[in-house]
């Protein structure tokens, strides 16, 4: 099939009508997208030198650091007005259908694009060149919609060094703030409707302060504490301040705050402090360790997996047991079990010689069988 290239322009004329009656976009962009996809049309897409400039550095001929240069980049790439955003938003809708009926004609879904893509390679100029393990349209669907979802993210990177700010007196790396942020926006990229009117930026800022929060409860402690419990850890904290009385009983603090006893008594101890198994419990350099206290010297054994109540093998095992000799193969095949890799739907029909559908419903029942107390006792620690 002989091959056409369309520019943004071209597929811009086209949708921007179908724009005027939003209720009815979602077919008539599809059914454009399955004539594209028959017609074998391939969308030019420019190259991020279209959308960036030359980065001005706050010390020209001196040495920025990291930080420094990427805002430098950031502050570089030209932003969008509403109409722009509008577009684009368009197209990566778009571009999302032209993937999907391509996947749809070769019997896959987008569980099938999880590890057939690679990322980390580089051309000979030193330019990233992801690598597709998947026929040939497939690939080229998921680098336009790839490419679509990174020029809107990119475009839009400067909310996240204007919503750091708010989080970075919290002791922690503002460049791992920055990173947390940058990765949420391709959620909000998925998730941004653009027939509701709003500017990308006003629901992305919901997506940022999530990524953040997030980052600072995970990390923000050595010993991870559930969110709801970090929140009423805040709340125990300004009540003993109303209070001015640290050593106020759980019951007055309670009483101050609002909150139930028990929410108060659970905060209250995951304040505890952490202490390392080999800081010196004494003062000077014999003072013995936690470690020396608490280890058994007349144990003689190392620690292994037999002393646990179960193991992961043992679960899986016996929940592959419940299976029938083809539903444990689909299994297996299908999530790598024993096996040198996954396979595809597509691949397990093969070798069994029965349809996609088949597979997909022996793979359903396995499943359910395989969901017993034994197996999650023994999944649980690895989750």
């Amino acid at each position: 099939m002989k091959q056409r290239l369309e520019t943004y322009s071209t597929l811009d004329r086209l949708l921007d009508p179908l724009a005027e009656q939003p209720e009815t976009f979602a077919e008539k962009a599809r059914a454009l997208a399955r004539r594209w996809n028959t017609e074998g049309i391939d969308l030019d897409v420019p190259g991020p030198e279209s959308r960036r400039g030359t980065p001005q550095l706050p010390r020209p001929g001196g040495v920025a650091s990291i930080e420094e240069q990427l805002r430098a980049e950031i502050e570089a790439i030209e932003r969008q007005d509403r109409e722009e955003e509008a577009r684009l938003a368009r197209r990566i809708e778009f571009a999302r259908y032209r993937l999907e009926l391509a996947l749809e004609e070769h019997g896959l879904d987008e569980d099938d694009l999880v590890g057939q893509v690679a990322y980390d390679l580089t051309n000979h100029r030193g330019e990233v060149e992801p690598e597709c393990k998947l026929p040939g349209d497939i690939c080229k669907r998921w680098f336009e919609l790839h490419a679509l979802r990174t020029e809107l993210v990119e475009r839009n990177l400067y909310l996240v060094l204007i919503n750091v700010e708010r989080y970075a007196h919290l002791g922690v790396s503002r460049l791992d703030l920055i990173q947390e942020g940058s990765a949420s926006l391709f959620r909000a990229v998925d998730g941004f409707d653009w027939r509701r009117g709003l500017l990308f930026r006003t629901y992305a800022v919901h997506w940022l302060n999530q990524a953040f929060r997030s980052y600072l409860y995970n990390t923000g402690q050595t010993v991870r504490v559930p969110v709801y419990l970090q929140k009423a850890q805040k709340h125990v904290r300004m009540a003993i301040e109303r209070l001015g009385n640290p050593s106020a009983t759980a019951e007055e603090i309670a009483a101050e705050s609002g909150l139930g006893l028990h929410l108060v008594e659970s905060a209250l101890a995951a304040r505890r402090s952490i202490l390392s198994m080999d800081s010196p419990l004494g003062v000077g350099e014999d003072g013995s360790g936690l470690a020396d206290l608490l280890g058994d010297e007349d144990s003689g054994e190392m620690y292994s997996t037999a002393m646990e109540d179960g193991s992961l093998e043992e679960g899986l095992g016996a929940a592959l047991e419940r299976l029938s000799d083809r539903e444990r193969y689909v299994v297996e095949m299908r999530f790598g079990v024993n096996r040198p890799r996954e396979h595809t739907l597509s691949e397990v029909a093969k070798e069994l010689g029965v349809s996609l559908e088949r597979v997909r419903q022996i793979q359903v029942r396995a499943i359910n069988k395989m969901r017993t107390p034994t197996l999650r006792k023994a999944v649980d620690p690895f989750l």
